[in-house]
């Protein structure tokens, strides 16, 4: 997914609503070193007890304020609200007297997606049900640490969800009340109120104008790993039970050292609060099936969902294993483009596109024109996005010239292919992907909340995006540890789970820091090598931008799950899987030879 930007028409309405009552400043001014912060969430996106009322042959949606009508048709009952606020698609089974259905969030200020998230419904009177809507919040988070060298100010801004400013620095100035930032040729005025010790600033031109305060290592919760004396050490703790279908256990009952893991935990807790290279916002470890190890930093937590960014690529292939358990006719043979039929015909014929296979696109050698790392590459993610003439996404890739033959060695990252698979799946099971998803993968692995992001057409974009609690992001990765069976059910059959875990394709060294880097359906395939023992372990893994992982080590019956903020980033947050767990976490687990 590209980063996140906010909506130009709304800008300056939210700098309003932002923008503090200023004072006159001291003539003389003070200082302005020192770290500011701000956290805030921007919008006010609809939420709270959804009323769904089916009696007297008619159907009312309430919810925050809103009163509409809904309608039922082929078993679909659909409601929108004005204003574009929001809308719900579910279904309600006479027979079971029951409701399911998925809110669906409008794009905001950060989330340039609508967003689809399950409903909870209880039955109050027949035909009357009610639930709770929990949108996606849109945090943002904004710092600023400005210093003094040398009789000269500098300024380094960062933002823990998104990374927007990349560690830049600024030159700073300040005259009276007057504050100015420069970088790059570009000049951001503020304005600072001694009285209340405030920095009033706009720190890009498409951000609003935010006000800042002072903060320290006690409250500045995105800035620092820990906060306070959380900050200082690490004392390890076994991860707490919840009703999420994980069994917890402690890192030494479960074979791993306590003192070895805590070498990893400090290492993260003395980052540098100005760095992104090592700005990881959850670590998780499961091993034999159970939860051992559980922590999070920069103001994240078990209750909040992250970005999975293109981790959720994964889920893509997931899919489709999913459908052939449900006995759907889908396999890597399965040509592509007459799943699309309806689509109609596509542009640059080329006899090449007849070829095209399932295996093709869930292993990125689809042969078109598509090229995430190349910002001119026709089918690249952001140009795709961002093109208002097609907001059909499956037709946008469908429609790419042809480079080469589909299938072969070399893979080029594409998220436009995973996503049609994910198409293959809609059209082959008939089905609204989140809905297939909250069935057959969601309610099975017991998530919690979570968050799919839709394509302009309604359907789940599967070329990543989707945010996820960690500890159901971890259930990914040992669903496939166990070859498809999630305590004691079985969701995916094994031979789906080797077959997506194989070699299929290769990523060229130079995206890779110089590894070899293999590539499945959907998953990526690595060698690496305990920093103790020099023994060398196959893993598999789903990866998304900024650090967020899922790594299976088969032989060692272990996932570790990986958040981070490093977004753009890639010769940092990549180091994460290929340095820091080969010697931080291989060496833990103990009775090696």
């Amino acid at each position: 997914m590209p980063k996140p930007a906010f909506h130009p028409s709304i800008v300056f309405v939210i700098s309003l609503l932002l923008m503090p009552s200023l004072r006159s400043a001291n003539a003389q001014g003070t200082s302005i070193e020192g770290l500011w912060g701000t956290e805030i969430v921007l919008g006010a996106p609809v939420a709270g007890q959804l009323t769904i009322d089916g009696r007297r042959g008619k159907w009312l949606a309430s919810i925050d304020g809103y009163t509409v009508s809904a309608s039922l048709s082929d078993g679909i009952l659909t409601f929108s609200l004005p204003g574009d606020k929001g809308a719900f698609r579910g279904h309600p089974e006479s027979t079971k007297q029951e409701l399911e259905g998925k809110w669906i969030q409008p794009s905001g200020l950060i989330l340039d997606s609508k967003y689809a998230s399950p409903v909870s419904f209880r039955r109050v009177l027949p035909k009357v049900w009610r639930g709770n809507v929990v949108p996606l919040q849109e945090r943002f988070s904004a710092y600023l640490l400005i210093s003094l060298k040398d009789g000269k100010l500098s300024a380094v801004a960062s933002n823990p969800e998104g990374n927007f400013f990349r560690r830049r620095v600024y030159q700073a100035t300040q005259q009276g009340n007057s504050v100015l930032l420069e970088a790059n040729g570009k000049k951001f005025a503020g304005t600072y109120d001694d009285e209340s010790k405030t920095l009033t600033i706009q720190l890009a031109d498409w951000l609003p104008v935010f006000r800042l305060t002072r903060r320290t290592n006690k409250d500045a919760v995105g800035y620092y790993p820990r906060l306070g004396e959380e900050l200082a050490s690490w004392k390890y703790r076994k991860p707490l039970p919840r009703d999420d279908g994980w069994a917890v256990s402690e890192l030494q009952r479960e074979g791993m050292s306590e003192p070895q893991v805590a070498k990893l935990i400090e290492h993260l807790l003395q980052a540098d609060p100005a760095d992104t290279s090592l700005r990881t916002q959850s670590l998780l470890i499961a091993r034999h099936g159970k939860l051992v190890l559980e922590e999070y930093f920069y103001g994240f937590s078990q209750d909040r969902v992250h970005d999975m960014r293109s981790a959720g690529k994964t889920f893509a292939p997931v899919l489709v294993g999913l459908a052939r358990k449900q006995g759907v006719d889908i396999r890597p043979a399965t040509l592509v483009y007459p799943l699309f039929a309806q689509e109609g015909s596509f542009a640059n014929l080329d006899d090449r596109k007849s070829e095209m296979k399932l295996r093709d696109i869930m292993t990125m050698t689809a042969g078109n024109a598509c090229d995430d790392e190349d910002d001119a590459s026709p089918g690249n993610e952001d140009r795709m996005q961002s093109d208002p003439r097609q907001p059909d996404w499956y037709k946008y890739t469908l429609d790419l010239p042809m480079k080469t033959r589909p299938g072969g060695a070399q893979a080029v990252y594409c998220s436009g292919d995973l996503n049609l698979v994910g198409g293959a799946v809609a059209a082959t099971t008939h089905a609204w992907l989140p809905d297939f998803f909250e069935e057959h993968l969601a309610r099975p692995l017991q998530f919690g909340k979570y968050y799919l992001n839709l394509m302009p057409n309604g359907q789940a974009y599967m070329g990543g995006g989707a945010y996820l609690l960690p500890r159901d992001q971890l259930k990914l990765g040992q669903l496939y540890l166990d070859r498809g069976v999630w305590n004691g059910r079985r969701l995916v059959d094994s031979d789906w789970v080797k077959e997506s875990t194989s070699l299929h394709a290769e990523f060229a060294r130079d995206r890779s820091l110089s590894h070899e880097h293999g590539y499945g359906f959907g998953w990526h395939l690595h060698h690496l090598q305990d920093g103790n023992h020099g023994k060398v372990y196959e893993v598999f893994a789903a990866e998304g931008n900024g650090g967020q992982f899922v790594i299976v080590v088969p032989v060692l019956d272990m996932v570790i799950g990986i958040t981070g903020g490093a977004y753009g980033e890639f010769d940092q947050w990549y180091r994460w899987e290929l340095e820091l767990v080969p010697h931080f976490i291989l060496p833990a687990v103990e009775g090696l030879p």
